[in-house]
């Protein structure tokens, strides 16, 4: 679009949809995570897997703030 002269509010609107777009699929990747991998930790019964799992949904979670 930059290259095509297209003008700068239309370029900055896309970029945004992109970013929107983004941030909804890293939503569903947090999700799954806390539905599958966090649920699998939380049955095993160990907990050095349920830390270890928890402390990568808050790395997650922290990621997907900034």
């Amino acid at each position: 679009m930059v290259e095509t002269d297209r003008y700068c509010v239309d370029v900055l609107m896309q970029t945004a949809a992109v970013r929107s777009a983004l941030r909804a699929v890293e939503r569903l990747i947090i999700a799954d995570h806390a539905d599958h991998c966090m649920e699998k930790a939380i049955l095993s019964g160990d907990p050095d897997e349920q830390r270890a799992k928890f402390g990568e949904l808050v790395a997650l979670l922290e990621q997907a703030r900034d």
